[in-house]
């Protein structure tokens, strides 16, 4: 008995220590470092892939959106749904050639809302993206400042000042704005920030910020540049875990876990760009994820069945976005910013 107690006490703390280890390294989610800060003891160096960019997108692809109203229903009691997801997936591609950041950002703030249903510990994940969609924000908020040639927008000006969407001034590490961020970013205020050119698209702040010098290709800068390709790639982990809940069962009649299929997409889309320390602690993210018919209530179905066309809708929506990003980064040789 004695013995037993013993060994229940040293897998609890072997857990616990485990579970400190990664509250200690989240804040490296979608981390910083690049290839000069590989080759230390707590970071192995990493074998990094150019990611070539797919096929041009053609508008007409947008026709099987457009059956999406009788299969996306709205789910009451819920905060993440999947008609407003798609919804701002497809303004963000208003411009053929181009990709409008304000619709871009909400389409965010529902993956976000998504990635806080599945529990805690994905929180620790969503935190860190939360930051990089506030931090464009303020980059376009603090252009269209200077653009006026003042420090802030007044009041009297008829726009939202930065405060009242809980942005602090001056905090380098960019405080996570409220809860109530997401329903402001929908009013018109908010949206007439991004009507300046520089932050209108993603094209435009493309050309404003390499035209400034605020992107460097050999070390970190906090452009919106460098901070949208970390979210593009999130992107991709999410379009293929996705991709892996639409899929049926293998040979033997078994179905992925959602925590099987989070890990082959992060192998992909995420894990080259992370350094080891944070592929293991992710490792307890994946362990932790509720089960598949969780996910499906999320969508409002209650069933494979039904789930597999709702499914599919949202990955090509979110396919033709990242395919867009991809090509607009690509073109730039930004697809792999330090």
């Amino acid at each position: 008995m004695v013995f037993l107690r013993r060994t229940m006490l040293l897998r609890f703390l072997l857990m616990s220590a485990m579970l400190a280890l990664f509250l200690f390294i989240s804040s490296l989610w979608l981390p910083n470092a690049g290839l000069r800060d590989c080759g230390g003891p707590w970071q192995p160096c990493l074998s990094f892939h150019k990611q070539t960019p797919e096929p041009p997108l053609a508008l007409g692809e947008w026709v099987e959106l457009n059956k999406a109203p009788p299969l996306i229903k709205d789910c009451p009691g819920q905060s993440f749904q999947a008609r407003l997801l798609l919804q701002y997936l497809k303004s963000s591609l208003a411009d053929a050639d181009d990709l409008l950041l304000e619709p871009y950002l909400q389409s965010w703030d529902q993956l976000l809302k998504f990635m806080e249903s599945l529990g805690t510990m994905v929180s620790f994940f969503s935190q860190k993206v939360k930051e990089k969609v506030v931090l464009i924000r303020e980059l376009s908020l603090k252009h269209s400042a200077e653009a006026h040639g003042k420090h802030g927008l007044s009041d009297r000006s008829g726009l939202q000042t930065p405060e009242s969407f809980g942005l602090q001034r001056g905090v380098r590490g960019r405080s996570v704005v409220q809860s109530c961020l997401t329903d402001i970013t929908s009013t018109v205020n908010h949206s007439l920030y991004f009507s300046f050119k520089a932050y209108r698209s993603l094209q435009s702040m493309v050309k404003a910020e390499l035209k400034e010098g605020v992107v460097d290709f050999s070390r970190r800068t906090d452009s919106g540049c460098r901070t949208l390709l970390r979210l593009h790639r999130s992107l991709l982990w999410l379009k293929l875990m996705l991709e892996g809940l639409a899929d049926g069962p293998d040979a033997d009649g078994r179905y992925k876990t959602p925590g099987e299929l989070s890990r082959d997409a992060y192998e992909v889309a995420l894990a080259p760009h992370h350094p080891w320390l944070l592929r293991q602690a992710a490792e307890f993210v994946f362990l932790a994820l509720p089960e598949r018919r969780y996910f499906l209530q999320l969508v409002c179905v209650q069933s494979q069945r039904e789930a597999t066309p709702v499914l599919h809708v949202i990955i090509h929506a979110l396919k033709l976005v990242h395919t867009q990003t991809q090509r607009i980064l690509h073109e730039h040789d930004m697809l792999e910013l330090p």
